[in-house]
């Protein structure tokens, strides 16, 4: 894998964390490498779609554990994984 692709796994990893000092130590590393902006920013969406539905999956589960009917998925149908809750 290029150095580019592990920084921007990087930043994705430490976007998902919600660990702000991660997240700028790959920053500063991804620009020095010349990451491109555009790059860092739809890692940084893609991460927070998947740790949103996330939260969905674990938001329907505990609603499903007391009986309660959970969220629909917020994506599209096909886009829907109810595993992985994306």
């Amino acid at each position: 894998m290029d150095e580019k692709t592990k920084l921007l796994v990087c930043l994705g990893a430490a976007t998902a964390a919600n660990c702000i000092p991660c997240f700028e130590f790959y920053y500063g590393k991804a620009q020095a490498a010349g990451v491109a902006s555009e790059d860092i920013q739809e890692v940084a969406e893609i991460s927070y779609q998947i740790k949103n539905n996330v939260n969905m999956l674990m938001k329907n589960s505990i609603r499903n554990f007391t009986g309660q009917e959970g969220d629909a998925c917020p994506l599209p149908s096909d886009k829907c994984n109810p595993k992985c809750g994306s």
